[in-house]
């Protein structure tokens, strides 16, 4: 194997976090309004492995979905031949394809009173209209993914964190709206630093603090416990990215300390105060302010205004006496109190 190949592996390896269910509905309940009639596309999804696609498969008529779209990377389990049972597939049976698999209906099909997972497989292995092979690697950079995303109205996944960057620009590019996870360590690319200061992109509702569970690898040697068989991992550093509404993002931080030069030095190389934490953001100050990146979780565009990011007038990194906090956002109160 050549050198870029194994490297492009290693990466791809270390990319297969597979999100838990119950993280996936505990964000997706706030956003049932906008999924109405929408065409949903789970771009890095497989059906065998994705929770994201049962959760949309289980949930189409709750949420009004008009259609369901996934597409996975070939490596994806699937037999030849007969299809096995969709999640129910053993790794002796499969053999690795890339494919698509697209749902306008989900209903009651084996009659027991209620749709689940076996209403999902029996759609999928009997109506030849719901899963086609695809043509390339099922990669979402491919022409016949973007194909597939020109169709999207929202777009939700877990997409690979070492392509985030590629991953976020597609769906700027086409004008996506999206519900993806990624890194916290995102917050600091310029790239979505952009799309926060051009309000394009804001956290979710889970604290991003708290980090999130994920099944990995059965050959991954570090993992935090063993759930149904599996090894579950936890990354602290995961938080949910949306351009749809989220309440909080509209809400005012309270805010009630007030302003003093020697509670707030201000940096070496640019005129604004240094802040600590986003709680210690005084309330009376109405010029530029540097605080942690942890404030875009809380960010509202109406009550402040982002003017820039770790830099200084010198273009390097913003410094009190010398020492440099960890990275800073520059910003203004649109709204400070009288002093």
């Amino acid at each position: 194997m050549a050198k870029t190949d194994l490297r492009a592996a290693q990466s791809a390896k270390k990319d297969e976090f597979y999100t838990q269910l119950g993280d996936i509905a505990k964000e997706l309940k706030y956003y049932k309004s906008y999924f109405k009639d929408k065409v949903v596309f789970c771009n890095c999804d497989d059906p065998y492995e994705s929770n994201f696609f049962k959760y949309f498969a289980l949930n189409f008529k709750t949420f009004g979905l008009k259609k369901l779209i996934a597409t996975c990377y070939d490596g994806s389990p699937i037999s030849g031949g007969e299809l096995p049972l969709l999640f129910e597939a053993t790794e002796e049976e499969l053999k690795k394809i890339a494919y698509k698999v697209e749902i306008t209906e989900v209903k009651d099909y084996d009659g027991n009173g209620a749709v689940d997972l076996a209403d999902v497989q029996y759609l999928i292995q009997n109506d030849k209209n719901v899963l086609a092979m695809l043509k390339g690697n099922g990669d979402f950079r491919s022409q016949e993914c973007i194909e597939l995303l020109k169709e999207a109205d929202i777009v939700v996944t877990n997409p690979p964190f070492s392509l985030f960057r590629e991953y976020l620009a597609i769906l700027e590019k086409f004008e996506k709206q999206f519900l993806i996870i990624g890194n916290t360590n995102a917050l600091t690319y310029k790239e979505t630093f952009r799309m926060f200061q051009q309000n394009k992109i804001r956290t979710g509702y889970t604290n991003f603090n708290v980090g999130m569970y994920f099944q990995v690898p059965d050959d991954w040697e570090k993992f935090h416990h063993i759930e149904n068989g599996k090894k579950i991992a936890r990354v602290s550093t995961s938080c949910w990215f949306t351009s749809l509404p989220v309440t909080k993002h509209n809400e005012d931080l309270l805010l009630y300390k007030h302003y003093t030069p020697e509670e707030y030095p201000k940096y070496d190389n640019y005129d604004a105060i240094n802040v600590n934490t986003y709680t210690d953001i005084p309330c009376d100050y109405d010029g530029i302010m540097g605080v942690p990146i942890t404030f875009l979780d809380k960010y509202n565009p109406d009550q402040f205004d982002i003017i820039k990011f770790r830099k200084g007038d010198d273009d390097k990194d913003l410094c009190i006496n010398g020492k440099c906090p960890y990275f800073r956002i520059l910003i203004r109160n649109k709204k400070p109190q009288k002093q």
